[in-house]
């Protein structure tokens, strides 16, 4: 007889005890998927019919609620754009989950009617953390900030930009591109590599609506450049009564003694910027966000924009923004910061429980923070082949591949996680 025939009924299994327990947290789709999926194993003979009701039942009691997967970054790399960005606080953690129930976002609990104080705690926290700005506005991401803000100030005219900041980042995405999917449209001045004020002064036409500059997040420009300072522009902008934007990216509020050359958002306004725009999930260690601090005029015509709404952020990353801020410190600011001997002697303990060699590694920010900038610390190396089985394993651990050699970096894994990340390596050697 074909074996096929012995292969359960689904009718049957669906009345199967882990079925039912199956549905106190999973949808009835997501278990007939799981089912139908162990049904085809069998009839392809890649598993018995006779063990389909206990591969099944298996399945269903490990499946989780979401496909991604935690992953251990052990690269080196803090902002690590591929697995997430920046890693949440304790803090931030704890305030995305208290989110995540009904809360007060947009209602006066003295009156029990609506408010208009949609992120307020995030904006206070904002504007105590950088005293600069007069006022500061939350979008869902760093290319919506800078949207809105293009949008709003200068819809249906031109906004000037130098050459040498049209930027393309991560996977194919340009500013330029972004900004003039609106009714704005870019002039653009100077050469690549060298862009003078009196660039900027020429462009100006009745077209004119504002001044753009954008940090290039991902490259530096070394050799015979030069470029306009924010104080400069402020000058050329109040001749012409035209606002200026800086587009900053990286997310750092203030300077930070391990970047030295990192432009911070409160030097920008300081110099003049009228608003400064930043990313949540990079140098400041928060949520994905896009965030706009500056005057109060500016940020007014910004919030009031209709496409404000269309951007705005939700309730979780509003919670676990404000938190960040209002944080200690963040996983980002301790992996930038990390004691130099603590970490060679975490790689050296790591690398006598595991066989590797300890080796000297250059970290970097990612995230487009501080482009080429090094963060000198130490490795283990293993053999190349690890990587993928490190990669394929439970906790997945994500290592370096460089130069024919798997590289095990500790700067961002935190010291608690040494023995999984030790005990993973042996797994995956064993395997060999």
């Amino acid at each position: 007889m074909d074996p096929r025939r012995r292969i359960p009924r689904t009718d049957d299994l669906l009345r199967m005890p882990a079925v039912e327990a199956a549905r106190e947290v999973l949808s009835e789709q997501v278990i007939r998927s799981h089912l139908q999926s162990v049904q085809e194993s069998a009839r392809a003979g890649e598993i018995a019919p006779e063990a389909v009701a206990d591969t099944l039942a298996q399945k269903l009691s490990q499946a989780p609620a979401t496909s991604l997967t935690p992953v251990i970054n052990a690269t080196g790399v803090i902002i690590h754009t591929n697995i997430g960005r920046a890693p949440l606080s304790d803090a931030a953690t704890a305030a995305l989950t208290k989110a995540a129930g009904y809360v007060d976002v947009e209602m006066d609990l003295a009156t029990g009617l609506r408010s208009r104080e949609r992120g307020a705690g995030a904006t206070r926290a904002l504007l105590a953390a950088c005293p600069g700005a007069e006022d500061a506005l939350v979008v869902n991401n760093g290319a919506a900030a800078l949207l809105l803000a293009t949008t709003a100030l200068a819809d249906g005219g031109e906004v000037i930009i130098s050459r040498g900041e049209l930027i393309e980042i991560g996977a194919g995405f340009r500013l330029p591109e972004l900004i003039e999917s609106t009714d704005v449209r870019l002039r653009e001045v100077g050469a690549t590599n060298r862009t003078h004020l009196a660039d900027y002064a020429a462009a100006i036409t009745s077209r004119t609506r504002a001044l753009l500059k954008v940090h290039p997040s991902n490259f530096r420009m070394e050799g015979f450049t030069a470029e306009a300072t924010v104080a400069q522009l402020r000058g050329l902008a109040d001749e012409h009564d035209l606002p200026l934007i800086v587009d900053l990216g990286s997310g750092l509020l203030t300077n930070d003694s391990a970047l030295p050359e990192e432009p911070d958002v409160s030097a920008q306004l300081a110099e003049g910027a009228d608003v400064v725009i930043a990313s949540g999930d990079k140098l400041l260690g928060g949520p994905q966000a896009g965030i706009l601090l500056g005057s109060a005029a500016i940020i007014e015509r910004l919030r009031k924009h209709p496409l404000a709404r269309a951007l705005r952020i939700d309730k979780l990353r509003l919670a676990a923004l404000e938190a960040t801020v209002n944080a200690k410190e963040t996983p980002v600011h301790q992996a930038l910061h990390v004691d130099p001997e603590t970490l060679r002697g975490r790689t050296v303990t790591l690398a006598a429980a595991v066989g590797g060699r300890v080796v000297e590694h250059v970290g970097r920010v990612g995230g487009g923070g501080a482009p080429g900038f090094p963060l000198p610390g130490w490795a283990v190396e293993l053999p190349a082949e690890l990587a993928e089985r490190l990669r394929a394993g439970d906790p997945v651990v994500l290592p370096r591949v460089h130069q024919g050699v798997c590289l095990i970096d500790l700067r961002c894994v935190p010291a608690s996680l040494d023995s999984e990340v030790a005990a993973a390596i042996l797994r995956a050697r064993g395997a060999a």
